[in-house]
Parts: structure tokens; C-alpha cells; sequence
């Protein structure tokens, strides 16, 4: 009897063998930490309260009232054109986060920067960072925008209001708002120096932040 396998035995073994290998594959790129990039927060079933902040935009125009020394700042917020960021703003305005908060940099005119709880400019909320919301709409005067690092995707709790027109930032960072009325408060917040890049020694600081409407 001869001992040569049969052809058809022969094949049916190497496609079984090669749908291990492709399966084996598969299952190793799907399931390996570096074979698949890291989930976003809203996969995570542990962060189904931040997902409610990161909601989309559905007409509701907030205004904000920040209160400094000088008086009353008021921020229309554009969900329009950044609603994950905004509503996220909305939503530590609201727990209070932003009261008591100093602005860490400002540099006469460019922008004065706020929001975080630290006073060194690397500090953030504890909700989820957020992934950018770049348009074409132009950082003139009063226009606030979220501070991030590098990445595109870090903005947290940080904005800034700038002072004058800074085309620069155009698309690079997610505007979140405008200042329709108390811009002259603004303009008397403590400076920084040129030396220290704007860093603020005793810098002045927000006494209150509030949602006043949504309309």
C-alpha cells in the first residue's frame, strides 16, 4: 500500500492551516494593545456621564456670565461651531469649577488665558479631553477659544479671550465663543511679563462663572 497522502487530503490541509494563520491574525491585531489604537473615552462604559457632555449641538445658544474685578463679562457660546467643547464648558460651569480660577497668562495684545485650577497652565478638569473642533472662523478681538497642547486633541477646561486680531490661530484652534459685552473688563486684567512669556505673578482671577440663558 503506498504511503503518498492523497492531493485532495494535501490541499484540504493547507487551507486549514491557512485559515488558522489568517484568523490568528486577525484576532492578534484586533485584540493586541499595539495592534489597535486605544479607545476614545466614549467607548468606555465607565464614562457614560462624560458622553452626556459630549452631545451634539441641538440649537440651544448658552450665554455665560464671568465675573472678574472690573464687572461682568458676558460670553455668547457657539455650539454651532464646537459643541463637544462648549457643552463641556457649560458643564463645569455649572459644578462650579471655573470660580476662583486665575488667569495663569496674558500677554498684552494677544490674549489672556484661564481655566486651570493649578495657576501653571498644565493642569485641566477631570472630564475626558476633547477631540478638535477646527473652523474658519477668525480670532479677532473678543473671540474665545480653547487652550491645548500639541495635540489637536487636548483641549480639556483651558480658553482664552483674545485682545486683538490673531489670524494664526485660524483653524488651529476650536472656537468656542465671543464676548458680546464687558470686553473692557477684559482689557484690565493683569498682564505677565514679555520675560516669562506671559506667565502672571499675583494674576487676577475669575470670581464667578454662571450660565445665565440658553437661548
Amino acid at each position: 500500500m503506498s504511503s503518498k497522502k492523497d492531493p485532495r487530503e494535501r490541499t484540504i490541509q493547507i487551507l486549514a492551516a491557512l485559515f488558522v494563520l489568517v484568523f490568528g491574525a486577525i484576532l492578534f491585531v484586533r485584540y493586541s494593545p499595539w495592534g489597535s489604537p486605544e479607545p476614545r473615552y466614549w467607548d468606555s462604559q465607565e464614562s457614560q456621564e462624560s458622553q452626556a457632555v459630549a452631545r451634539p449641538y441641538d440649537g440651544v445658544m448658552p450665554v455665560i456670565e464671568m465675573e472678574l474685578a472690573g464687572g461682568i463679562v458676558t460670553i455668547q457660546m457657539r455650539p454651532d461651531l464646537a459643541p463637544k467643547h462648549v457643552a463641556q464648558i457649560v458643564e463645569l460651569t455649572k459644578q462650579g469649577f471655573y470660580d476662583g480660577i486665575v488667569f495663569h497668562r496674558v500677554i498684552d495684545g494677544f490674549m489672556a488665558q484661564t481655566g486651570d485650577p493649578t495657576g501653571t497652565g498644565m493642569g485641566g478638569s477631570e472630564l475626558p479631553d476633547i477631540e478638535a473642533e477646527f473652523t474658519d472662523t477668525p480670532f479677532v478681538r473678543g473671540v474665545v477659544g480653547m487652550a491645548r497642547s500639541q495635540s489637536p486633541d487636548s483641549a480639556n477646561s483651558q480658553f482664552f479671550i483674545v485682545y486683538d486680531d490673531a489670524g494664526f490661530l485660524n483653524g488651529q484652534y476650536s472656537v468656542v465663543g465671543e464676548v458680546i459685552e464687558g470686553m473692557e473688563y477684559v482689557d484690565e486684567i493683569k498682564k505677565g511679563s514679555e520675560q516669562a512669556n506671559g506667565q502672571v505673578d499675583d494674576p487676577d482671577s475669575i470670581i464667578s462663572m454662571r450660565v445665565v440663558s440658553a437661548n
